[in-house]
């Protein structure tokens, strides 16, 4: 890339360059207590911040670096001038979008395009000052390994190797498991209460002494009756995840994620503004190259005042939602028909065929930018997750033993008896069902990432050429060349897969936190190990990706908000309808504060034989069941406009954009606008 064409270039995609150094720590507060940061670390040669403005070829005596034409670009923004040339260069026939690179790919003209690592990762030997170090062996000795897994991750550097878009997401990872701390902590005392009270429950000590007292109502057509002191075992396990801790518990991390969400978007703004991503979105970004070739018409962009291609929006709307409507069905269809185990089989299959779909409706539905099409992109696929992996849950939750009838008078569906929760209740059916998916899930990703690094470390072992030695048979042994090494490494597919596993697990930590408290600390766990997988990828298993700017982490915010609306009202249904909280609440109050009896209270009686619940022996629901469903009903209430109260003030108290981000913010917009006006004047 000659210096006249990066000049151009550089012009034409709105790349920022430096105005002025921009001082600023990110362990201030802890240095102005006189504190030490046991998580910070000397990492070498940080990259400086600069107050920046957009790169203009007339103005340049006016940037810093400028009169060195070797180093004033950086190797990043290179790769952007490269990738915009090979990304809208026509090959064929404009109209019909044989235009740019990932085309050629497409298309197997061509095999891989990609940018160069910048050398290799290992550290040299003998041992050299680390200030001599290359980037990548800097992310390599701070970040990828093991060692590093109590240090604040090198943002900067991760931002400079690979771009704010990769930068971005690990700062949201680190940032996440961060606050996946305190909800640990608060979850693993909920959990020890439970502990606590399985060997003091009044309750859970009156079924394992009931003996032969309570004999309980066959639940099967074919089984026999069975003694309700059978499940003591199962009903102390019970108590591990429905306790009234589990209340306290899930109003705080209704809170939490409210709180975590709030402060997030601080920090992004903050750190947008460090990487001058500020206006991406709004100014910056460009219309992709498939947009350009094939949208219908041009309009003036309101903003910049340029004209663009431009394609209806109430065209791309229908388009948008004709295919949401496709991904809705399917996902449905799917979750439908399947158990828990067969589903998640069922989904492995399919996420190849159902992700092709996806990018096939999503390009059709016609986005203007990059981010837009992969924010539609990530929707229709989190539609498709999200329904599969949490309906299991869902219908453990709210549905299964809701319509089973009773003893006499079963309800059945296509001559089938409705299932029925197993003895020891519904909730710790739930328990079970999130640690096999959310564990069971998380340690099979990381032992399958492991062995495809395993495996791809033997492919990647250095192929070597022979070469005839002169005048004898003896061969000598060659490194092939940096282009082909890269070519042996995988190729980076991107962050979807990495968000979405995040993501997914925020989901069942918020969403069914109140049967497993433990799940927090599961998450943490798991987190500290993928940051570092993620990291050894990034620098030693994947070719370097072309380098991507962004503003946040898109979508996923939402959809993040989305999670955490659905956690509250989740939650609160939880523990009014499938928890013994409320019952043991009513019972407290209305019957014995101690709890005796409060195992017959639950129990109705047909013949000699009972099952659980408030019925006569006509089958006629008591009046104690509809008081107690009046106090479910405004349980819900209460706790859900409780929560989003209390949301609401925490989401007015933290404004989105910390006070010296703005501060910063208009001092850049004044120094450029300074740098503007001198260079008309002169």
């Amino acid at each position: 890339a000659p210096w006249s064409v990066l000049c151009y270039y550089a012009e034409e995609i709105n790349l920022r360059v430096p105005l002025q150094v921009n001082t600023s720590s990110s362990s201030a507060m802890l240095s102005r207590l006189s504190l030490p940061n046991p998580m910070l670390q000397d990492v070498p040669n940080p990259p400086p911040c600069f107050y920046t403005c957009e790169f203009r070829t007339n103005k340049l005596q006016r940037f810093l670096g400028s009169d060195n034409e070797e180093t004033f670009f950086k190797t990043t923004q290179r790769h952007q001038v490269l990738y915009e040339i090979l990304a809208r260069t026509p090959y064929g026939s404009v109209s019909k979008g044989q235009v740019g690179i990932d085309r050629l790919l497409s298309e197997q003209v061509f095999t891989d395009a990609y940018p160069l690592h910048e050398g290799r990762f290992k550290l040299p030997t003998p041992q050299m000052s680390p200030q001599s170090f290359s980037v990548r062996q800097i992310l390599y000795a701070y970040w990828a390994k093991w060692s590093c897994w109590t240090r604040y991750q090198p943002l900067d550097h991760i931002r400079e190797y690979f771009g704010e878009k990769i930068a971005l997401y690990f700062a949201w990872l680190g940032f996440y498991t961060a606050w996946l701390v305190p909800a640990s902590l608060v979850g693993t005392l909920i959990f020890l209460f439970g502990l606590w009270l399985m060997f003091t429950d009044v309750p859970a000590k009156e079924v394992c002494e009931s003996g032969g007292s309570f004999v309980m109502c066959p639940t099967c057509n074919i089984c026999s009756t069975w003694n309700y002191s059978s499940i003591c075992l199962t009903y102390k396990a019970g108590i591990l995840f429905d306790n009234g801790g589990t209340v306290f518990l899930s109003v705080f991390m209704s809170l939490w994620a409210i709180t975590f969400l709030e402060y997030w978007k601080r920090t992004c703004s903050a750190l947008s503004h460090r990487w001058n991503c500020s206006e991406f979105e709004d100014i910056e970004e460009r219309p992709r190259p498939e947009f350009t070739a094939m949208a219908p018409m041009t309009m003036r962009n309101p903003v910049t005042g340029l004209e663009e291609p431009y394609f209806p929006e109430n065209q791309r709307f229908n388009r948008t939602l004709s295919g949401c409507m496709v991904i809705v069905v399917m996902a449905g269809k799917i979750a439908s028909i399947t158990s828990s185990v067969l589903n998640l089989l069922l989904i492995l299959m399919l996420s190849r065929v159902y992700f092709a779909l996806a990018h096939i409706l999503t390009r059709w539905e016609m986005h203007r930018t990059q981010n837009k099409y992969e924010d539609m992109f990530i929707l229709k696929v989190f539609i498709f997750q999200f329904v599969n992996f949490y309906s299991s849950p869902v219908y453990i939750a709210f549905f299964k033993g809701r319509f089973v009838g009773y003893p006499g008078n079963y309800n059945t569906l296509f001559g089938v008896r409705n299932e029925d929760c197993g003895a020891g209740g519904c909730l710790i059916e739930l328990a079970q069902e999130l640690l096999v998916i959310m564990v069971g899930k998380q340690l099979i990703n990381n032992i399958q990432e492991k062995l495809k690094s395993w495996w791809q470390k033997r492919r990647m072992s250095p192929r070597l050429r022979e070469v005839k030695v002169e005048g004898g048979e003896e061969t000598q042994r060659a490194e092939v060349s940096p282009w082909e090494a890269d070519h042996q490494l995988l190729e980076c597919e991107g962050l979807l897969s990495e968000y979405l596993e995040m993501v997914i697990q925020f989901g069942f930590i918020t969403i069914f936190v109140a049967a497993c408290p433990l799940a927090p600390l599961f998450a943490l766990i798991n987190n500290w190990v993928e940051i570092r997988l993620d990291a050894q990828k990034f620098v030693t298993e994947y070719r370097r990706p072309v380098v991507e700017r962004a503003q946040d982490i898109g979508i996923w915010l939402p959809i993040m908000q989305f999670i955490t609306h659905a956690a509250v009202l989740t939650n609160a249904f939880l523990i009014a309808f499938t928890s013994s909280f409320l019952p043991r609440l009513y019972y407290r109050y209305t019957r014995d504060r101690t709890l005796s009896g409060f195992v017959n209270f639950t129990l109705s009686r047909r013949s000699v034989f009972q099952y659980l619940g408030l019925r006569d022996e006509n089958g006629e629901y008591r009046p104690e069941y509809f008081h107690l469903l009046a106090i479910q009903l405004s349980f819900v209430i209460i706790f859900e406009h409780v929560v989003f109260f209390i949301g609401r003030l925490i989401d007015m108290m933290v404004p989105d954009i910390p006070e010296e981000v703005e501060i910063k913010i208009k001092r850049e917009h004044y120094m450029a606008k300074e740098a503007l006006a001198e260079n008309r004047v002169q």
